[in-house]
């Protein structure tokens, strides 16, 4: 199968996006199928792929490989990529990954035009709340996290309570947790976390930190990659996921899940469709509750075993191989 794929941002830059339809395109490639990818982002650099990375092309260009390929692919709905099909009629297929309105649930023009391209595509999502959200139907396939850099390290003692990932910014949070670690305190717990990450709104926290009293319980790591991310996971009972909006999905979930951590999220959006049964969610922005799930959590420890043991099944689900194979399915079934 020969498979376009439409991204309009890739590699050097790294986001959520970037991310998803890199291993897309790597596993499509490892499974037997020929994959060119084409890009907006400019590289300095010359780093290989397993598949063709066509940066930047002129119109001709694209036109010629929308002729080559038998599946045209996009990471979410992009507007300025659909004007191929309008000279040479290929499959559409869109895999969704974020919402097609703005935070407060209004849409724009460009809103109202990528919900109508959904009528005439294959639609993928990543999670039963996104596909709620799009008029057509749609296939639900949930993202998958990088096994092969997040995993347990037994050696490591999980001696550490709460963890936090993520952007320092205000839809993730990370203010909620930290009045929920000020109400644990009231209640005569004071569990240490870890804030990993960095953002806007970094000096903002401390400063929340420092006037609810708990700045010695909080340790801000800064930004964590891989082997030094993992160990530093591997060293914590729960993750704690408190975005304020809803999340499309939250791959982070899955990675915190992978290195032994129960995680604590919000329930809007489809972050419970990555926490599935190795965690607890709470309602969007209550902090009551939020508090409460923890106290429950970190006076009765014998609970984190039970979601612990769920892990391996519920990550199965999530592999590369796995997501990319279920991907091929639906992209088999619209050529036949």
């Amino acid at each position: 199968m020969k498979i376009l794929i439409y991204s309009p941002s890739f590699y050097p830059r790294i986001g959520g996006l970037e991310t998803i339809i890199s291993t897309l395109a790597h596993e499509f490639t490892y499974q037997g199928n020929e994959v060119k990818l084409i890009s907006q982002t400019s590289a300095t650099d010359s780093k290989k792929f397993p598949f063709e990375v066509v940066r930047q092309p002129r119109a001709r260009q694209i036109l010629k490989l929308t002729q080559w390929c038998d599946i045209y692919f996009q990471g979410c709905v992009s507007l300025k990529a659909l004007w191929p099909l309008m000279f040479i009629s290929k499959p559409l297929v869109i895999s969704h990954q974020t919402w097609y309105r703005s935070p407060n649930g209004s849409m724009n023009w460009q809103n109202y035009l990528k919900h109508m391209v959904t009528h005439f595509a294959t639609n993928i999502s990543a999670s039963h709340a996104l596909a709620k959200s799009i008029p057509a139907p749609s296939n639900v396939i949930p993202n998958s996290y990088r096994e092969d850099i997040f995993y347990e390290m037994p050696e490591i003692s999980r001696s550490q309570e709460l963890v936090f990932l993520g952007r320092l910014v205000s839809d993730k949070g990370a203010n909620l947790l930290l009045e929920a670690l000020a109400e644990l305190k009231k209640m005569g717990l004071t569990p240490k976390l870890t804030i990993i990450g960095s953002g806007l709104e970094e000096s903002k926290l401390c400063q929340q930190a420092k006037d609810l009293e708990i700045y010695e319980q909080v340790n801000f790591v800064g930004v964590k990659i891989e082997y030094e991310l993992v160990k530093l996971l591997n060293a914590h009972q729960i993750m704690v996921v408190p975005s304020l909006w809803n999340e499309p999905f939250g791959i982070v979930a899955l990675e915190g899940i992978a290195c032994g951590c129960v995680v604590v999220g919000s329930e809007g959006g489809g972050l419970k469709d990555a926490i599935g049964s190795c965690g607890l969610t709470f309602p969007n922005g209550n902090v009551e509750k939020l508090t409460k799930t923890l106290f429950n959590l970190l006076t009765h420890p014998e609970q984190l075993t039970t979601y612990r043991e769920n892990a391996k099944l519920h990550l199965a689900h999530h592999t590369t191989k796995v997501i990319a194979k279920a991907y091929l399915e639906v992209l088999e079934a619209v050529i036949k």
